[in-house]
This record gives C-alpha cells, sequence and structure tokens, in this order.
C-alpha cells in the first residue's frame, strides 16, 4: 500500500555533511508526522530528529543544531540534512512516516534503511 525509499547514506570524514531522502507512494491520502531514527551496531533504534505536517521541529540533544530535518508535501518527501557530522553519528539511518491511506486508515511506515559512515 505504502513504500518508502531512502538514499543519500555514504562514507564521510568527520566535519563533513551528508543529506539524506525519503520519497514515500503508494496509497496515500494524506501524511502526518515524519522522522529520522537510528541505528548503531548492537544499540537500539533512536528517534534523531521529527517533523510535524505543519512544519514544528525536534531533534536530539545530540544532534542539534547540526542537523535539520525538513520536508516537501508535494513530493511526498523528508529530508535530513546532516552538517559537522561526528564518528558516533555512524549508524543505520532509517525514516519514519505517519500515512492516512487512501482507505483512511493511519499507519506507521518504515524506510529500508541506509547506510551512514562517519570516519577518517
Amino acid at each position: 500500500q505504502v513504500q518508502l525509499v531512502e538514499s543519500g547514506g555514504g562514507l564521510v570524514q568527520p566535519g563533513g555533511s551528508l543529506r539524506l531522502s525519503c520519497v514515500a507512494s503508494g496509497s496515500i491520502f494524506s501524511i502526518d508526522a515524519m522522522g529520522w531514527y537510528r541505528q548503531a551496531p548492537g544499540k537500539q533504534r533512536e528517534l534523531v530528529a521529527g517533523i510535524t505536517r505543519g512544519g514544528d521541529t525536534n531533534y536530539a540533544d545530540s544532534v542539534k543544531g547540526r542537523f535539520t530535518i525538513s520536508r516537501d508535501n508535494a513530493k511526498k518527501t523528508v529530508y535530513l540534512q546532516m552538517n559537522s557530522l561526528k564518528p558516533e553519528d555512524t549508524a543505520v539511518y532509517y525514516c519514519k512516516t505517519v500515512v492516512i491511506t487512501t482507505s483512511f486508515v493511519r499507519s506507521d511506515y518504515w524506510g529500508q534503511g541506509t547506510q551512514v559512515t562517519v570516519s577518517s
């Protein structure tokens, strides 16, 4: 019914930048909140940043001031701009959307994950 496709991950040196994208498609009536999560090896998945339909944002303390989440509702896309990257940012990053489908069912959907590695 709904599919999320992520892109933009890769290998970057400390202090560098990456921009992640997540595009939603399928039987979508509307999209509510969107967010980015990350999971490092042996660790639990954690919230990195979230954004409401109206554009209100929240960030984990560890990324505040360095990361920016944004969305383009017309393109059904959420972005995560990551600046001043640190080795501790290394993880698989997942996007999540809260979707109201064309059947008027509200559900969470997850992207496939994209690897971000910060290393010199």
